[in-house]
């Protein structure tokens, strides 16, 4: 059962979230090829707590489109507003920053662009092109939003054949609407559920945080919905509460709680489960591609 909390009482962190903190020359070189490019991660802009150990490992996940979503979701530290005007030139910088890391798996995601016709789905493909063209042994991951269930969007993007397709539940269905502004859960199983029939060689990859009111029953029921869509890969971690201003945290789930869960999933069929206090949806992301069969 799901231990609540008082909204005004947050729950004490437990001691097995302790976050490496490092602040080698690869974490400092990772920054300044960002910076000078003027390119954004999701490692920085969503207050990743792996931020530090993946940047240490030269692994880092790209934020195209800009750094201001049109949605406000209560889990997400990303800023919100009115997004900036659309930068054709972003393709290549994200291409010539890889290429400068010399990254063999490349993840990229976005802020939601409901403002855009085609959500941003051009950019994507731009982007994987570019990639391809640049760094043709790299893999590469997008992590994508709904495109409010725009068919032709989603087409877009899956013609520029990535080597995974992701797109995030965040949470069970019951809890989706109190925690994703604008998106729908089924909506989101339909995207992941088009994906494989548009391209199905492609793996698709979901992932879920514990700890905003869910049901342990209903973490199953999820990943049943997923493996229902032909979902390969699974990620499951922790929510933490990025500001005072989002959802609290209702309950810490323990890493015996985490090891359970992949053990469920992987009985459930997925070809990887990633489940831990710490994981985030591109956390150890190049092994997870690799246990699908994609690996590069």
């Amino acid at each position: 059962m799901t231990t609540k909390a008082p909204e005004s009482s947050p729950l004490r962190k437990p001691d097995w979230l302790k976050i490496k903190i490092s602040t080698d020359d690869n974490v400092r070189e990772l920054k300044q090829a960002m910076r000078s490019r003027s390119l954004h991660t999701v490692c920085e802009e969503a207050r990743c707590p792996n931020l530090h150990e993946c940047w240490a490992n030269r692994t880092a996940t790209f934020m195209i489109l800009g750094d201001v979503c049109t949605r406000a979701c209560r889990f997400c530290a990303v800023k919100t507003g009115l997004p900036n005007e659309l930068d054709l030139q972003e393709p290549a910088r994200v291409a010539d920053a890889a290429e400068q890391m010399g990254l063999r798996h490349c993840v990229v995601t976005s802020v939601a662009r409901d403002d855009l016709a085609d959500g941003g789905a051009s950019i994507f493909a731009a982007t994987i092109r570019a990639l391809r063209e640049r760094l043709p042994f790299c893999g590469v991951e997008v992590l994508i939003p709904d495109f409010m269930g725009n068919e032709a969007s989603l087409q877009i993007v899956m013609d520029a054949k990535p080597d995974i397709l992701n797109h995030n539940l965040e949470t069970v269905e019951r809890m989706s609407d109190r925690v994703r502004s604008k998106a729908k859960y089924r909506r989101s199983l339909e995207l992941l559920e088009r994906s494989k029939k548009m391209q199905p060689a492609i793996p698709t990859k979901s992932s879920i945080m514990l700890g905003v009111g869910e049901e342990w029953d209903e973490i199953l029921q999820t990943m049943d919905d997923l493996r229902a869509v032909d979902c390969n890969i699974m990620t499951i971690g922790q929510y933490l509460q990025p500001t005072k201003k989002h959802l609290n945290v209702l309950k810490y789930y323990t890493p015996e709680q985490f090891a359970e869960l992949k053990q469920e999933g992987m009985r459930r069929g997925f070809s990887h489960v990633e489940s831990g206090p710490l994981v985030r949806s591109s956390y150890h992301a190049h092994e997870q591609v690799q246990a699908a069969g994609k690996g590069k």
